[in-house]
């Protein structure tokens, strides 16, 4: 019985040996694996005053709302430019509280002068429609200006950055650069080198890679970001490897625990 006791409490002992050795395995494991991360434009050089900056034109897109006043040089009051800038203009059918709606066909209506296809579209393209429509063939108002704004630029941001979810620019230009800096940076297990953004334009999807560290970061389509792009910046492999450490350190904390539970009642009892 004697001998029995002894092999037990040694077979205990061994088991708790292993456990401890199996955790700062892990733990040493964790610490010599660490890799040299990407840094933000690491490989870019000094090109001031070489390169102009070409900042693209946006297009209209669906679930867009956009803002459009109409201004005119008439002076006549059966001509006045008022009557396309009602309130109605701001919360009638087919557009919103905040602005004109594009549709699910790409369409917005606009009161007193009928659809418009907005999707695809420029806001230059758009207002060259408005101004057609104001002045053929029958000169509504005389010399009329239009002008576009979006009122629903924003940005969706996912992953591993320190604050997921929307991002809304108070302009009408956005790059990926200040979009990852107002969704506070990415953090230190992302991959700065491989960053996918999902686009929507003219009813096809598309995802496109950027490299942050690249010295053609200007150059990427994807550095001036689009109104409803999401962006997602994904783990490291040494993310991924820590997650599943903690995982197994995990267990094995819980292992560790239940065996010295174990020894400690069959010490009390035997």
């Amino acid at each position: 019985m004697q001998l029995l006791r002894i092999l037990t409490k040694e077979f205990l002992m061994k088991i708790i040996r292993i456990a401890l050795l199996l955790i700062v395995s892990s733990y040493l494991i964790s610490c010599g694996s660490q890799h040299k991360l990407p840094y933000y434009l690491e490989n870019a050089v000094d090109t001031s005053g070489k390169q102009e900056v070409k900042i693209p034109e946006l297009r209209i897109q669906k679930n867009d709302q956009l803002s459009i006043q109409v201004y005119s040089l008439s002076t006549q009051p059966e001509k006045s430019d008022a009557i396309y800038n009602l309130p109605s203009a701001g919360g009638g059918s087919g557009s919103t509280t905040g602005g004109f709606l594009v549709d699910a066909n790409g369409n917005i209506e606009y009161p007193r002068l009928g659809t418009f296809h907005a999707e695809g579209l420029t806001k230059q393209e758009l207002a060259a429609q408005i101004k057609k429509k104001l002045t053929e063939p029958v000169e509504l108002l005389k010399d009329p200006t239009i002008i576009i704004r979006f009122l629903n630029y924003k940005v969706t941001m996912l992953g591993q950055v320190n604050h997921e979810g929307v991002v809304n620019a108070p302009g009408e230009r956005l790059t990926i650069l200040e979009a990852i800096g107002l969704a506070g940076g990415i953090t230190d297990y992302g991959k700065k080198n491989s960053v996918r953004v999902v686009r929507e334009l003219n009813g096809k999807r598309e995802i496109g890679v950027i490299d942050l560290s690249s010295k053609d970061l200007f150059e990427s389509p994807y550095y001036n970001l689009m109104q409803n792009d999401v962006v997602f910046v994904d783990p490291t492999s040494q993310r991924a490897k820590q997650t599943d450490q903690a995982l197994v350190t995990q267990r094995i904390s819980l292992a560790l625990s239940l065996i010295t539970a174990v020894a400690f009642i069959y010490n009390i009892f035997k």
